[in-house]
């Protein structure tokens, strides 16, 4: 199973680039079912219409992750993109998380290939183990009834399969750098596989602990292929997406 990750991954899912206004909008629903109704990080007040954004969107780029048997939406990630025209403009990380003075990114040059990997959201009907699935609108409660036995065991690997929806939109707008704010189990999975995200500050609480993060592609690419060579082809795609590192 391992050596057939990516074969496996793409059997049962595919990464959709939310590249309109259609696509976009399903972001934005899914991020409301994740964030407002299953885990009451964000008010439902705040966000009408059971649309869920903000004010980062319009400089983002958007995946959508689908899952191909039941055509539901699984999960999706954002992009936050620098900004070419301001490229001092703050990402969230930088207002919302103290750095160590020797990660502050200043060069102009560097920002602009800088970007902060953002917005992860998985549906609660495809990170449960079967048999504790939530069910969403539309979709049938006995939701393992859509699930082989093989593709069970990719279920665990969508934060995987959203790290791969990063590096396309990176290698398309050409971001080098990535900021990120994880779970420390997140940060500790990806580890493992050699995507090694450096603390660039203190842990902080926010929905509970966060790490803030930064990873330089031409760094953790050749760590991953070194270290887990199956999550490799995963994410770049059998080498497609490299963003220039081989």
């Amino acid at each position: 199973m391992e050596t057939d990750l990516r074969v496996a991954f793409n059997r049962y899912f595919e990464l959709l680039h939310a590249n309109s206004e259609a696509l976009r909008e399903e972001v934005f629903r899914l991020r409301y079912q994740v964030y407002v109704v299953e885990t009451g990080f964000e008010r439902s007040e705040d966000h009408p219409c059971g649309i869920e954004r903000d004010s980062f969107d319009e400089r983002s780029d958007h995946y959508l992750l689908r899952h191909r048997t039941s055509g539901l939406y699984a999960a999706t990630a954002r992009l936050i993109l620098p900004d070419l025209a301001a490229p001092s403009a703050l990402f969230p990380i930088e207002r919302h998380c103290t750095f160590d003075d020797r990660f502050a990114i200043r060069d102009l040059d560097v920002r602009r290939r800088l970007g902060e990997l953002s917005r992860f959201a998985v549906s609660k009907a495809f990170k449960k183990r079967i048999g504790e699935a939530g069910s969403l609108s539309g979709v049938a409660s006995n939701v393992e009834m859509y699930f082989e036995p093989d593709e069970r065991r990719v279920l665990p690997h969508l934060s995987l399969g959203l790290f791969a929806a990063e590096l396309r939109m990176m290698h398309e707008h050409g971001v080098t750098h990535g900021y990120a704010v994880m779970e420390p189990a997140l940060h500790r999975l990806l580890g493992r596989f050699g995507a090694t995200f450096e603390q660039i500050g203190p842990t902080v609480d926010y929905h509970g602990e966060r790490i803030p993060c930064l990873g330089a592609v031409s760094e953790i690419l050749p760590t991953i292929k070194r270290v887990a060579r199956p999550v490799w082809e995963l994410m770049t795609d059998a080498g497609r997406y490299t963003c220039g590192t081989g």
